[in-house]
């Protein structure tokens, strides 16, 4: 809901940035339009480019598993966070359940 309210005023910004430098208005408007053309930028950068989330664990020293957890809204995996503090890189990995171990066979 926010990503989308914050899409549909950087696009309406860009819009005005665009009507204000063609009435010559050119001070107000960059600025505008700049920022606007950030925002949607921003917005669609996160939605797309952000948070990959892969199957396996990072290679490599440093990487420790964190307790953040959530659910992925598109595959519905359980996604464990990963951090390497030296650097503060943050992979998301899809965690991969092992079968349940069979109950013991019930007597009497």
């Amino acid at each position: 809901m926010l990503r989308n309210m914050v899409l549909a005023i950087g696009g309406a910004m860009v819009i005005f940035g665009i009507m204000g430098m063609v009435a010559g208005s050119f001070t107000v408007a960059i600025p505008v339009a700049v920022w606007g053309a950030i925002f949607v930028f921003g917005i669609v950068y996160e939605r797309y480019a952000y948070k990959k989330v892969v199957d396996v664990v990072p290679a490599g020293k440093g990487w420790a598993r964190t307790t953040e957890r959530f659910i992925d809204d598109k595959t519905g995996k359980t996604i464990t966070v990963y951090v390497k503090p030296l650097t503060g890189e943050r992979a998301y990995v899809a965690e991969t359940l092992a079968p349940a171990a069979p109950l013991p066979p019930v007597e009497g």
